[in-house]
């Protein structure tokens, strides 16, 4: 038995082994220093780097700078306070000055050619980000930026009101993005109907809720209107409110999104215009829809079809007439305002801010 190798605790010692467990638990824990020193404070530059490289990664690309930039390097690596991390800007962006927050990390002044909404806008923006976070608003502040820009020149896709940028759109989307709420608007078609029917038969008036938008037969009925409901015209449709209510993206939040039932007559023509935003998309339940009526967005014309739903971006140059005979009847359909899939659940939250009708 004497001659069997000793265990290593044993040759080094109850010390000794002591002491090996003292230095990996500080490896350990200047190893979590570390790693730990690399996250962004959010409200804060970090000696590191603001983006989600790290310190490392800024020497590498390039070791002595100039002018300007060099500068403002500098500053960044002194760990002067500026505006907040936002994880939504390339490197590519950046040094070609058009990232999403190149405005922000300059302190550059928003456009003095702005309009007064845009720059109410700005105001509620920056009011949402000091009570929440910059984080995931890249696009919405690039955007109120651009919007100057955008309406200064003639274009197919033109939002009067905000344009959120690099968002793909087309005039009329697929049934698949917004599945769900298609297919609860179309089982719930017969109830939809027989309750604009009920309200129809009772004579169009102002007093009874609707809204007369013009000659021929131009009329609404409105259940939500900017994001607030109309209590009197939902207790008339109660099927349909509750109908509302039910859909996953309908936006009844903000002063973007409405809801109800929209006339047009025979004869009547909606001359070319532009929707408010491209972060929603129309929602159109054909309720009766007579021969010859079209809907024309960004040039290309489809048909509305009782009992089914198109998804158009109103944002797009659009057209709607009714070319039927005057005994056709008036074209009738439940308009409700979605969001736009590709807009995150971050920024709707800050679009709700932003357009809360109460502000």
């Amino acid at each position: 038995m004497s001659t069997l190798p000793m265990p290593l605790y044993v040759e080094l010692g109850v010390q000794s082994l002591s002491g090996l467990l003292w230095t990996l638990l500080l490896l350990f824990l200047w190893h979590c220093y570390r790693m730990g020193s690399d996250l962004p404070i959010p409200g804060h530059a970090h000696a590191g780097k603001l983006k989600s490289g790290s310190r490392r990664s800024m020497m590498s690309r390039g070791g002595i700078c100039a002018g300007t930039k060099c500068n403002a390097r500098s500053k960044l690596l002194r760990g002067d306070q500026i505006s907040p991390f936002i994880p939504m800007e390339t490197e590519e962006d950046e040094e070609q000055g058009q990232g999403y927050l190149t405005p922000v990390l300059s302190h550059a002044l928003f456009p003095a050619q702005a309009s007064a909404d845009a720059k109410k806008l700005y105001a509620a923006l920056q009011e949402y980000a000091k009570r929440y976070s910059w984080v995931g608003m890249g696009r919405i502040h690039k955007g109120l930026r651009e919007q100057v820009r955008l309406n200064d020149h003639s274009a197919i896709q033109k939002p009067h009101l905000f344009f959120l940028p690099d968002v793909p759109s087309v005039p009329f989307f697929p049934r698949d993005a917004h599945r769900h709420d298609i297919e609860v608007l179309e089982a719930n078609y017969p109830v939809i109907l027989a309750e604009f029917q009920a309200v129809y038969q009772r004579g169009i008036d102002s007093k009874l809720g609707w809204t007369c938008l013009g000659p021929k037969g131009r009329a609404m009925f409105p259940l939500y209107s900017s994001g607030v409901s109309v209590a009197g015209n939902c207790r008339s449709c109660p099927c349909t409110y509750r109908t509302l209510l039910s859909l996953r993206t309908f936006i009844n939040s903000n002063s973007l999104g409405s809801a109800g039932f929209w006339l047009l007559g025979p004869g009547a023509m909606l001359g070319s215009s532009y929707g408010p935003t491209n972060t929603r998309l129309r929602c159109h339940l054909g309720l009766q829809t007579p021969p010859l009526c079209e809907l024309v967005v960004g040039g290309e014309p489809q048909c509305w079809s009782e009992g089914h739903c198109l998804l158009v971006d109103d944002s797009f140059l659009h057209t709607v007439s009714h070319k039927g005979p005057p005994d056709a009847g008036p074209r009738v359909i439940l308009s409700v305002d979605l969001w736009h899939p590709n807009v995150a659940a971050a920024e709707r939250q800050a679009l709700d801010f932003m357009f809360n009708p109460d502000l």
